[in-house]
C-alpha cells in the first residue's frame, strides 16, 4: 500500500516583540526549514496589518495544516492574528453555502503561557483550561469546517530557558509537525485532550 501525500503545513507565526521572545521565536526557527513546512512571520510581512487577502487564501489552499504560533495574550492571540481572520475567513470561502474551503484541514494554535500549568484549570488561578480559553479558535475551525486539535503549550515559559526546558519543547514541536506530515499522529482522541503535548506523551 502506498504511503499517504505528506501533508503541507503553514505555520502563521505572529510575535510583535520578536527582540524580547525566548520561546515562540526559537519554535519559529526549529521548523522554518523543515521541507513540509511553511512559515510566514505575520508582523514582518505586515508590518502596518494591511494583509494581503487573496495571497493569505491561497496559502491556506496550499496547505493542509494551518498552525497559529504564538504568545497567549490576555487568553488570546496577538492582534494581527485577530485581523488576519477577519479579513482572510471571508464568507463563501471560509464559511457559508459555498464556503468550504477549509473543509477538513487541520487547524491548532501553539503557545507559551506565562503562567504555571496548575493555574489553568478549573481550580487554578485562571479557572479554565488553555483550551477553554481559546475556545473562539475552535468554534471558528468548526464552522470552517476544519479540524481542530487542542494547542501545543509550554507553561511557564518564562523560566523555561534558564531550568532547561526550552529544547526539550523545540524538539517536540518539531516531532509534532513532523508526525502530522507523515500521518503518524491519530487524531481520534483529539476532542478529548486538553493539549497536544498530552497526545504527544500518550503516543510516545
Amino acid at each position: 500500500m502506498a504511503s499517504p501525500t505528506p501533508r503541507k503545513i503553514l505555520v502563521l507565526f505572529a510575535h510583535p516583540i520578536q527582540h524580547r521572545s525566548e520561546i515562540t521565536l526559537a519554535l519559529a526557527r526549529s521548523v522554518m526549514d523543515l521541507p513540509q513546512v511553511t512559515l510566514v512571520d505575520l508582523y514582518a510581512e505586515y508590518p502596518t496589518l494591511e494583509i494581503d487577502i487573496e495571497l493569505e487564501q491561497q496559502r491556506l489552499l496550499d496547505h493542509d495544516v494551518v498552525v497559529f504560533l504564538h504568545p497567549f495574550y490576555w487568553y488570546s492571540t496577538p492582534a494581527i492574528l485577530k485581523e488576519w481572520q477577519d479579513l482572510v475567513l471571508e464568507y463563501n470561502f471560509a464559511y457559508g453555502h459555498k464556503g468550504l474551503a477549509l473543509k477538513d484541514k487541520i487547524f491548532f494554535s501553539a503557545v507559551s503561557a506565562g503562567g504555571k500549568e496548575g493555574a489553568y484549570r478549573t481550580e487554578g488561578y485562571n479557572r479554565y483550561t488553555v483550551r477553554e480559553l481559546l475556545r473562539p479558535l475552535e468554534m471558528t475551525a468548526n464552522l470552517c469546517h476544519m479540524t481542530y486539535l487542542p494547542p501545543f503549550v509550554l507553561f511557564n515559559s518564562r523560566t523555561a530557558r534558564e531550568e532547561g526546558r526550552l529544547d526539550s519543547h523545540r524538539e517536540q514541536f518539531v516531532t509534532l509537525l513532523n508526525r502530522l506530515s507523515d500521518h503518524s499522529l491519530s487524531l481520534s482522541d483529539a476532542p478529548h485532550r486538553v493539549s497536544l503535548n498530552e497526545m504527544l506523551e500518550a503516543t510516545s
